[in-house]
């Protein structure tokens, strides 16, 4: 493969859901010029009660998908497969280079005044060793306050983002971190900035909300300057759209959410591997 052709292979974006939506945003700014292949796996949405054993399966599933589809580097814009997973792949596929979430528990421990730290994650990502062990590293004399904000995942992929039980399950999670005086509110999961004015909007100034979206795309962008391997093209790259789930619930929510128009491609489990879904 020539130095262009390998260089201008796509950068794959992988998540449960809508929620790595927020990622690719920050990535198509970082990135103008690069293509992307994105996957949403809603077939098994909300991934934050599986095992994690199923999600090492699923997170291996798509990792043989977007190398089939040339994929130079996989972005896991999904904190809950990052943390079952991410060590996983990385062992598995020594060729493939990865990129994953990590809490903004370390940022927000620097930042804090007050030092209390708000986190808002799924189970699966407060009961992974990648969440445990940076709370170890970086949030010494810092107290945190966790909250699973159960359904809010389920809200944001309908696309409900102010709606009266969005609001009801955002209060229910951040009235009491708000009494107890945090300052800094950490966004655990790639769903969660989607909801950030009606965050903010609760928050009223009181702390500030952390988005780790930008940082992971700076990451991208490092990375793949670091091996040389960023896009020669000129003119903004094209996006491919992928979902296990219903193409049209995508479609209608990539415009919501972030804007744009995309015609999503649908694809299909079977026996652990995906399939273009032809019809």
């Amino acid at each position: 493969m020539s130095k262009k052709a390998s260089t201008n292979r796509p950068i794959a974006v992988y998540d449960s859901g809508v929620g790595g939506l927020s990622v690719l945003r920050a990535l198509l700014n970082e990135l103008p010029n690069e293509d992307f292949i994105y996957l949403g796996d809603q077939a098994h949405v909300p991934y934050g009660e599986r095992s994690l054993e199923a999600l090492r399966e699923l997170a291996d599933g798509v990792t043989r998908f977007f190398i089939q589809q040339g994929a130079k580097i996989i972005v896991i814009a999904c904190n809950t497969a990052s943390a079952a997973a991410l060590k996983y792949l990385r062992a598995k596929y020594p060729e493939q280079i990865f990129v994953g979430m990590e809490p903004a528990v370390k940022p927000a421990a620097e930042q804090t005044h007050s030092h209390k730290v708000g986190v808002l994650a799924t189970p699966s990502t407060f009961h992974g060793e990648l969440y445990a062990s940076v709370v170890e590293r970086f949030a010494n004399g810092v107290e945190i306050f966790q909250s699973t904000c159960p359904g809010l995942v389920a809200q944001i992929e309908q696309g409900n983002l102010d709606g009266e039980e969005t609001m009801r399950i955002l209060h229910d999670a951040l009235d009491p971190m708000l009494e107890a005086d945090v300052d800094k509110i950490v966004l655990a999961c790639t769903h969660f900035p989607f909801v950030i004015p009606q965050i903010e909007a609760i928050v009223a100034g009181r702390a500030t909300v952390i988005d780790p979206a930008p940082a992971v795309a700076r990451q991208t962008a490092r990375v793949l300057a670091q091996k040389d391997m960023l896009s020669t093209a000129t003119k903004p790259g094209r996006i491919h759209f992928y979902t296990s789930g219903n193409p049209k619930n995508l479609q209608a929510i990539t415009h919501k959410l972030i804007g744009l128009k995309a015609s999503i491609h649908q694809v299909a489990w079977d026996d652990g591997n995906l399939h273009h879904h032809l019809k």
